[in-house]
């Protein structure tokens, strides 16, 4: 299968490492004056892995759009409209395109697939989502993980599981993309929260941090027209250990730095998604006490201690 994976950056590259280590046809494609583009043009290696011969590295989008089979777009979620205004200038019917970013659009409050779905026509151009857990750290150590796509069509889904697993990445197919797509998005706010606990020195509220932040995402979920069970599956709980306790993670990393008065300075989806989910949470009269403490805490100057204290005076209330 030739497949054209678009963003280079920390995860892109590990899917166009992957995919070729299984046996595609892979081409990897960056902004031509991006330092990790130049970085693996150059070198064909990053600070995470080393690209074998077999990809193809261009910055040539019109080409990367034009060769595939599959595009698949690892690039910030929040630069997604912007990005595909211009890949939607090239031919895309009977190309299937794999969003592996997890966000939802703050502006709007719209989930990724329902971004592409403005620009291309679905039943000619499928669009599936990858999420779940993994670090490229571990995918190249042979580390192995599960991960999930889902897509609103079977048939695509299926084939795409089919043509990607392997004994690094056992996929499974979803079935519920609202769901998949909200609690991928919304698992970086949990792990900014859980980064500011670190930098508080409050880890040990990390264990219910996880217990109720999934109960507060699968209410959100629901309230979307998803399948509240979605919260406790690969997309989002799944992902908890990735996000909430790596070293590795960048939204962990940015909420421990954040309350420690220190500028995290790599990308962390969380950040704008927790805006977005916020947004949401009010349009569907959605109770979400963590996203909204994250969202205060980032965007309104609120002490996170206060917030803190906020939710533990809180009416009492039954678990479930």
């Amino acid at each position: 299968m030739k497949i054209s994976v678009l963003g280079c950056g920390r995860w892109g590259s590990c899917i166009a490492w992957y995919l070729d280590k299984i046996g595609h046809e892979v081409l990897s494609c960056g902004l031509a004056d991006a330092p990790e583009f130049i970085q693996l043009e150059q070198t064909h290696r990053n600070d995470y892995l080393v690209f074998p011969e077999s990809i193809e590295v261009s910055p040539d989008l019109e080409y990367a759009v034009s060769r595939a089979e599959v595009i698949v777009i690892s690039i910030s979620s929040q630069h997604l409209r912007s990005y595909f205004q211009e890949i939607s200038r090239y031919p895309l019917d009977g190309k299937t395109v794999v969003l592996c970013m997890k966000g939802v659009e703050a502006s709007t409050g719209k989930r990724l697939s329902e971004i592409v779905g403005e620009f291309v026509d679905e039943s000619k151009t499928p669009v599936a989502v990858w999420v779940g857990p993994g670090h490229p750290q571990d995918y190249v150590k042979g580390i192995p993980n599960c991960m999930v796509i889902d897509s609103s069509n079977r048939e695509v889904k299926e084939k795409l599981v089919s043509e990607f697993t392997s004994e690094l990445i056992r996929f499974y197919i979803g079935k519920d993309l609202i769901g998949s797509e909200i609690g991928a998005a919304a698992k970086n706010v949990i792990g900014l929260a859980a980064g500011m606990l670190d930098g508080l020195h409050y880890t040990s509220l990390k264990g219910a941090l996880m217990a109720r932040g999934t109960q507060e995402i699968s209410r959100l979920i629901a309230a979307l027209g998803g399948n509240y069970m979605s919260a406790f599956g690969l997309c989002h709980l799944g992902d908890y250990e990735a996000t909430l306790f790596s070293p590795w993670s960048h939204n962990r990393k940015y909420g421990e730095e954040f309350v420690q008065g220190k500028r995290f300075e790599k990308l962390a989806e969380g950040v704008m998604t927790s805006k977005a989910l916020y947004k949401l949470g009010l349009e569907h009269d959605v109770d979400l006490p963590i996203v909204t403490a994250v969202y205060k805490a980032l965007f309104e100057g609120a002490d996170v201690m206060d917030e803190i204290q906020k939710m533990f005076v809180r009416k009492v209330k039954e678990e479930f």
